[in-house]
């Protein structure tokens, strides 16, 4: 649940192709030199906007540093093949020496590219590759706002909805095919419903009387977390599918929201009061006890979202110096780290499939725009020009 939900309950109580490209295993040696940090690389090719596009994907990334071939460590060659193809090439050395060579299809041109390009990351980085994958977020366009999605450089924008009304919290089901939102369209309060990409339907999923918010799907795609005030007063409920009645997980006075799921779907990160301010606690998925996570970093924790590599790792939102930053927390050292520094706020992460960066929103002078965090450089990068408007609430899915 984002902070705007959680404020308001206060007040009131990716395709076959991508399997395909991403079960690849490519290993041309031990890339990143010791010390270093990033990996120098040259980005070439004789068409000037794949090359244009493939240098913007590498230099958002935060483990590369893009430059000459003559300073480079390795070239990644990418040119037009058959129909929406690219071949890859990297080479390294002085001179070059062919290291790989692959041909890389795609839904068209501009796909292929940024399948190409993760394809390089998987090769030189030994992690996976996010600049093919997708984004949903909620935009604000002349002062209306609707969910939105398009690819990670915001080349392909297209709206999903037309409810004009509040939206908030989008998120993925991880096939990419089906998307989770909450909106007030129908009753004035909120619901979640489900939009079917590949049919266009809207399907009701929780309109309970109350707020319900906060759709989560598992990650083997069958069950729903959300957060339900159904009974009273906001509560953590599961349904093993959309269309089953939700099971509630947690009961108590305090209000929890804002469910994220563990990487193997056992376990369930949350935000509750029960405290009196909000932090992080966790339970099992199938119910039972639930544990405040000793975050220990500032006295208002919210919006958590588990790495989906990393099951010792959950990033979140953290009151900071009067605003609120990005934190990450470590289960395995029980420490948490604040990640960002950026003016005023930084809210609502959502993890990439690398398990290395974080998409966040950025809240400043009365705008939002969305951020990529490299959580290991904390290189800081935004993902769209002020002129398209506000942004916010990303969800991600490859």
């Amino acid at each position: 649940m984002r902070i705007f939900h959680y404020l308001l309950l206060l007040i009131a109580s990716i395709s076959l192709l991508t399997t395909a490209v991403s079960a690849q295993v490519i290993d041309i040696g031990d890339a990143v030199r010791q010390g270093e940090g990033r990996l120098a690389i040259a980005v070439d090719s004789t068409d000037a906007a794949l090359a244009k596009l493939a240098r913007r994907a590498f230099a958002l990334h935060g483990g590369y540093t893009v430059t000459t071939a003559a300073k480079s460590a390795y070239t990644f060659q990418i040119e037009r093949a058959s129909g929406s193809s690219v071949t890859l090439t990297i080479g390294s050395g002085q001179p070059v020496q062919e290291q790989l060579r692959r041909v890389v299809p795609g839904r068209n041109l501009q796909n292929a590219t940024l399948r190409a390009c993760d394809l390089a990351v998987e090769a030189t980085l030994h992690t996976k590759g996010f600049f093919a994958g997708k984004l949903a977020f909620i935009g604000k366009q002349r002062g209306v706002s609707e969910v939105y999605t398009s690819d990670l450089l915001f080349n392909r924008v297209r709206p999903l909805t037309a409810d004009r009304a509040l939206v908030t919290g989008p998120s993925w089901s991880p096939d990419g095919t089906k998307l989770l939102y909450t909106t007030y369209y129908k009753t004035g309060f909120p619901d979640i419903y489900m939009i079917d990409l590949l049919s266009g339907r809207k399907i009701p999923v929780a309109t309970y009387k109350g707020t319900n918010s906060g759709g989560e799907y598992s990650p083997n795609g069958r069950s729903v977390a959300m957060s339900l005030s159904s009974a009273g007063n906001a509560e953590i409920f599961v349904a093993a599918s959309i269309d089953s009645k939700p099971r509630r997980l947690t009961i108590n006075k305090s209000l929890e929201t804002s469910p994220t799921w563990s990487p193997d779907g056992r376990r369930l990160a949350f935000t509750s009061d029960a405290r009196g301010k909000p932090q992080i606690y966790e339970m099992s998925a199938n119910g039972g006890p639930m544990r405040r996570i000793p975050t220990n970093v500032s006295s208002y924790c919210s919006e958590p979202t588990w790495n989906p590599i990393k099951e010792n790792l959950i990033a979140f939102t953290a009151a900071v110096s009067g605003g609120f930053q990005i934190a990450l927390y470590d289960f395995k050292t029980r420490s948490s780290q604040i990640l960002t520094t950026v003016s005023q706020s930084a809210v609502e992460p959502t993890w990439m499939n690398d398990g290395r960066h974080l998409v966040f929103t950025q809240r400043q002078n009365g705008r939002m725009r969305l951020m990529l965090l490299d959580t290991e450089t904390k290189k800081v990068s935004s993902l769209h020009v002020p002129d398209f408007g506000d942004a916010s609430s990303a969800s991600f899915v490859y």
